[in-house]
């Protein structure tokens, strides 16, 4: 199977309510993507894009749905792998800019799986993206790269189960109100998450309910209806149709 094939599963298994399962498939996900970013790239190289960031987005969303789960063992384990793995890919770019962006996984990690520290390593990644700001042109382009972009979609995944599957992170919230002061704008992301992050995962643990990502939506669809709320609001995510309020799988009308 693909990755692919690993996050088209792992998203079933949220629809199913199945958050164990969801994360043994997203770990299998985050495995192979890092494994082989894109067929034409070196796992052990970071490109300018970041693609393998892919990767660690799968192994966070892994640690949010065992801790859903109530699997606080596996979700611990996979948290300290994480964050082992963030730490060696910053260790092969040449972009200080990126390395902060994997210091910022790192936190994310530690937060995810509750593990100490989470709020220093926010900081700490505050503090690199500063000292990189000399040699940001835009902040803007990095904060839109595959890199930046898996650095936030956990955090928007869990947000989302709790209110009502809409966004509820948006590129306002992460970023600075300044580009033109490119530390800043991007050191922003850690402060917001060092501030929200923390509560978003109590809740989902305490809800007991983990969102599927954020696909291709539609309002008011006409030929599907959700067999548990009765929203006709759909997502399309990973060949997958569910209601966009719940993730439920959606039947046809």
């Amino acid at each position: 199977m693909t990755d692919e094939g690993y996050r088209t599963t792992a998203v079933a298994a949220l629809a199913d309510r199945d958050y164990e399962r969801a994360g043994d498939e997203f770990t299998r996900d985050g495995w192979a993507t890092l494994a082989e970013p894109r067929p034409e790239l070196s796992p052990f190289a970071v490109d300018d894009n970041g693609w393998v960031g892919r990767g660690l987005a799968a192994l966070s969303a892994a640690v949010a749905a065992y801790r859903v789960a109530g699997l606080d063992t596996r979700a611990t384990n996979r948290a300290v792998e994480g964050v082992a793995v963030a730490r060696d890919l910053a260790t092969d770019t040449s972009h200080a800019v990126q390395s902060a962006c994997f210091s910022e996984f790192v936190a994310d990690f530690k937060t995810l799986g509750g593990l100490a520290g989470a709020g220093d390593a926010y900081e700490a990644a505050a503090d690199e993206y500063g000292d990189a700001a000399e040699n940001i042109d835009s902040p803007q382009a990095w904060g839109t790269t595959p890199l930046f972009e898996a650095a936030a979609a956990t955090l928007k995944q869990v947000a989302r189960g709790q209110d009502n599957g809409e966004i509820a992170v948006t590129w306002e919230d992460l970023h600075g109100a300044d580009p033109a002061q490119p530390g800043a704008f991007l050191a922003h992301r850690a402060a917001f998450k060092r501030q929200r992050f923390p509560t978003l995962v109590e809740q989902a643990v305490a809800d007991g309910f983990l969102a599927a990502p954020r696909g291709t939506t539609e309002y008011d669809n006409a030929n599907h209806e959700c067999p548990n709320c009765g929203s006709r609001d759909v997502n399309w995510v990973a060949d997958t149709t569910l209601c966009l309020r719940c993730s439920t799988p959606t039947e046809k009308r």
